[in-house]
């Protein structure tokens, strides 16, 4: 995976930071909260929204199950089409490839219309290094690359920025990527789109190659699907000569039919809308001068860790998401400590998940994602494809504090030790010793209960500041294994009803019996 985002701090460091930005909290809030309320009205309007959603699990979970099958097909239908497929294993392979491509045709500039996977991979860096200037026209694409920044939302890049800062933006960094920004610019955003027009319209009538990315690719035709809000993918995909397509393994369905399930949970899962305004989709070549579309069509289908996250049976299902960004929306963790603080492209909840499995753990920022969660669970409940994002992170968790990253050296294996986590080790490991150890556990339990008058209300030990504000849990008096037996099972020697309350307590007057 691309080093764009390595070399950043842990994510405990660069959330504290974040939470400390008045104005970055201030954005996150009324955009997420604006959304979060804008996308539930919107499923509620639909009665087999449940459904759905179970439907688009498992055509996802079948297509990943079958993916070398649908590839093949994929590659076949696009080639037949007048298309060429590319193969790229990582990151470094696919910008060589596109780097090629765009050198061939001559030209020293791209139009771009917006893809994540070209984000994944730092595509417009290694084209930058060879010469060649890539132009964002998506408008929060196009903030980011203008204020020279990073996104920190899925849906929204500049999700972070307000509209001062963006008319600030377009004034003093437009005229350095072609037509400035009009004398008198105010933050009205009729005005704010205008000026992103105006600088982008020259880009896109003098543009002799695009490269964009694709949300899905149907296997049975070859055909390559984008869903946006402004029309400015559809200008990359129609004006330009040559068309580069750059898309992860993973955005596949076998049959049109398939993709008309996501094309109802996708637009109301991101924008609330019932579809989207701009729907695009293109097959192939068309023959130059007769029609809009490319005369030159390149699908490089990238890897970067995927085929390795498919590998894990519980972390594989990562790869059904469809970037609809509701996990975000909903996300406290998210709304309080912003994108930026999760070190990678993949923000927020999914990225906390995505972005350890495709890159590894063996870096500081990738051990820390799966840590950024409280794990409440609303992350799942809004998902559309139903990723149980709680189930992935306990499990990330695990393979960081068992070992880190599993790394191969030739035929041998290298598990590299985690940092940071020996207590954690040493508490499980305790309580694996103690709980197969039935006398030892029973001794341990009846000491607790005993000594109960004297346990702290809060876990002692220094740095506790999540656990000073959370109570102990009040240990009963009677272990359940001694309640049981003296009880008989629930019921006393002579026939009667015991207490009916496991930690030895008469439900009536609330005394200890066990004393």
């Amino acid at each position: 995976m691309s080093g764009t985002f390595v070399g950043m701090p842990a994510f405990p460091k660069a959330a504290h930071e974040a939470v400390h930005n008045a104005t970055l909290r201030g954005n996150l809030r009324h955009a997420t909260h604006t959304i979060r309320a804008k996308r539930a009205k919107a499923v509620t309007e639909v009665s087999d929204w449940a459904e759905l959603r179970e439907a688009g699990k498992r055509i996802k979970d079948h297509t990943l199950r079958h993916l070398e099958r649908y590839l093949v097909q994929l590659e076949e239908s696009v080639t037949a089409a007048g298309g060429t497929v590319h193969w790229a294993a990582d990151a470094d392979e696919a910008n060589r490839i596109v780097t090629y491509l765009v050198k061939a045709t001559g030209e020293t500039e791209v139009v771009k219309v917006k893809s994540m996977a070209t984000q994944e991979i730092g595509l417009n860096e290694a084209l930058e290094a060879e010469g060649i200037r890539a132009y964002e026209t998506d408008l929060a694409e196009l903030i980011v690359q203008l204020g020279k920044d990073r996104p920190s939302h899925i849906l929204v890049p500049a999700i972070h920025r307000n509209r001062g800062e963006i008319r600030d933006i377009f004034a003093k960094a437009m005229s350095e990527w072609g037509r400035p920004a009009p004398e008198g610019l105010t933050d009205t955003p009729a005005e704010l789109a205008e000026a992103a027009r105006l600088h982008l319209r020259e880009k896109f009538l003098r543009a002799k190659v695009g490269i964009s990315g694709a949300n899905f690719m149907v296997a049975d035709t070859g055909t390559l699907v984008v869903v946006e809000s402004e029309g400015n993918g559809r200008m990359c995909l129609t004006l330009p000569e040559t068309l580069i397509s750059v898309v992860g393994i993973e955005k596949i369905v076998p049959t049109w039919q398939d993709l008309e399930v996501f094309l109802q949970t996708l637009p109301r899962s991101s924008t609330a809308e019932r579809m989207n305004p701009y729907t695009s989709m293109w097959t192939g070549t068309t023959d130059s001068g007769t029609a809009d579309g490319p005369s030159t069509f390149h699908l490089v289908l990238i890897d970067n860790g995927r085929t390795d996250t498919l590998a894990d049976e519980v972390g594989r299902q990562a790869l059904r998401c469809i970037r609809c960004s509701a996990c975000l929306n909903v996300c406290p963790v998210y709304e309080r400590a912003g994108g930026h603080a999760y070190g990678s492209v993949y923000p927020g909840p999914i990225g906390a998940i995505l972005s350890p499995q495709l890159r590894g753990t063996g870096s500081e920022i990738d051990a820390s994602l799966p840590y950024a969660s409280s794990l409440c669970g609303a992350c799942y409940e809004v998902c559309p494809v139903a990723i149980d994002i709680p189930e992935v992170l306990v499990r990330l968790r695990e393979r960081v504090a068992q070992g880190g990253q599993v790394t191969e050296k030739g035929a041998k294996v290298v598990l590299k030790p985690a940092k940071g986590h020996a207590a954690e080790r040493a508490a499980m490991r305790a309580a694996r010793w103690a709980l197969t150890h039935p006398a030892a556990l029973r001794t341990g339990q009846r000491l607790a209960s005993r000594t109960r008058r004297f346990h702290p209300r809060t876990l002692p030990g220094p740095g506790m500041a999540w656990s000073a504000s959370r109570a102990l849990p009040t240990l009963p008096a009677e272990p359940f294994r001694d309640w049981w037996q003296r009880t008989n099972g629930g019921r006393l020697e002579d026939g009667r009803a015991g207490s009916g309350t496991a930690n030895g307590e008469h439900a009536g007057d609330g005394k200890d019996t066990g004393k």
